[in-house]
């Protein structure tokens, strides 16, 4: 049991750092939680800037939903990190429920918000928590653009792109490996979830720049779980990338032959495969980024019989921005009512332009640029 307010949990992973640094900037109080005691004292001394004046305390814990659950409790938040979340976010959220924490997380896999929706959504609603997977750069801040072209009334349809530039973290490799072996990905078509079909890479135009990204659904990605439930939207698709080319080129070719050579293998056998993959595509923690280098871009059109509206949304630094985002969730937890419990994506638990303002205040993102036809 803690006696501080907000647990994060996998606080000694890249984005679980980044979320305690923002923690302490808003003066939260925050349990730095883990499966290695030591792994955490070295992540938060060397790699959490100004950690000599938070208030934490490090917490090494078992990743079981009985652990989990007494390490909760007296908590208010959870903000969790740990992927892959199809398979260990079971744990964490039952944790959290059960402790009675809201409870958010940076995933990007799809068949993970769908199970949150369908199997945790209700149970989180009836206890008046909130239930956020998602919280995350590539998603929310997209979701942003969404949202403001979804002020315009009749506009029923979302085309979403998202790009930055840098590399995956260790951990995403692997959820972007185990993920693609385990799942579909969809996207939402007269409010119902539609396969995508097997197109490989996808040439799309990106504003500000003459030159064609290449984009992956990253297994449909969160938007068309998000908005199956806004009744404004029908359809939904989103896809995305790096602006490094070669590294978007060599994604499709590792996915394929990692999904190859474990096609037969027992579960736990072929997780251990695709985490050896992972280690060979990225075995080290990125770089801090730097804001003239991890550009990223956000680019929504949306159309309905009568109307378009297109929204870009520039930026930098999109795991800071993912850290400041979970950060920015728990403070706003511990201080009033979310405008939405139980499934939620950010925006509906928090507001789109709340979550802009915060992104602003900290010269993450640029002044949208919204454009509207009417």
């Amino acid at each position: 049991m803690t006696s501080k307010p907000v647990v994060v949990y996998g606080a000694s992973g890249y984005t679980g750092r980044l979320v305690c640094e923002y923690l302490r900037q808003y003066h939260v109080p925050f349990v730095a939680a883990g499966r290695d005691e030591g792994k955490l004292k070295k992540s938060m001394d060397s790699h959490v800037a100004g950690i000599e004046t938070a208030d934490y305390e490090i917490a090494a814990v078992e990743h079981d939903v009985t652990a989990l659950t007494e390490l909760f409790k007296g908590a208010s938040v959870v903000l969790n990190t740990v992927g892959p979340f199809s398979e260990l976010g079971p744990a964490a959220v039952e944790a959290a429920l059960a402790a009675g924490a809201h409870y958010t997380d940076t995933t990007g896999e799809q068949d993970w918000l769908m199970t949150c929706d369908e199997q945790y959504g209700k149970k989180f609603a009836d206890a008046g928590l909130v239930l956020a997977p998602g919280i995350a750069q590539m998603y929310t801040t997209s979701e942003i653009a969404a949202q403001l072209c979804l002020e315009e009334p009749g506009l029923d349809t979302l085309d979403i792109a998202v790009f930055w530039g840098g590399s995956p973290t260790i951990a995403s490799t692997r959820t972007i490996l185990v993920n693609a072996a385990t799942s579909k990905a969809h996207y939402l078509e007269r409010n119902e979830y539609t396969e995508f079909p097997d197109q490989g890479l996808v040439p799309l135009v990106v504003p500000g720049q003459h030159e064609l990204a290449l984009s992956l659904p990253w297994g449909g990605m969160s938007h068309p779980v998000w908005f199956k439930r806004d009744p404004r939207v029908a359809n939904c698709k989103s896809q995305g990338g790096v602006f490094n080319v070669a590294l978007m080129n060599g994604v499709p070719q590792i996915v394929a032959g990692a999904l190859e050579a474990t096609k037969d293998m027992a579960p736990d056998e072929r997780d251990a495969v695709l985490t050896e993959t992972a280690r060979q595509v990225m075995n080290q923690m990125p770089p801090r980024e730097n804001p003239r280098v991890n550009k990223t871009l956000d680019s929504v059109h949306a159309s309905g019989p009568l109307g378009r509206a297109h929204c870009v949304i520039h930026g930098n630094s999109n795991y800071q921005q993912t850290g400041l985002l979970q950060a920015y969730a728990a403070y706003s937890l511990l201080q009033m009512p979310p405008k939405r419990v139980g499934f939620a994506s950010g925006c509906q638990a928090f507001g789109h332009r709340e979550l802009l303002g915060v992104l602003r205040s900290f010269g993450l993102v640029s002044e949208p640029q919204l454009t509207v036809l009417r």
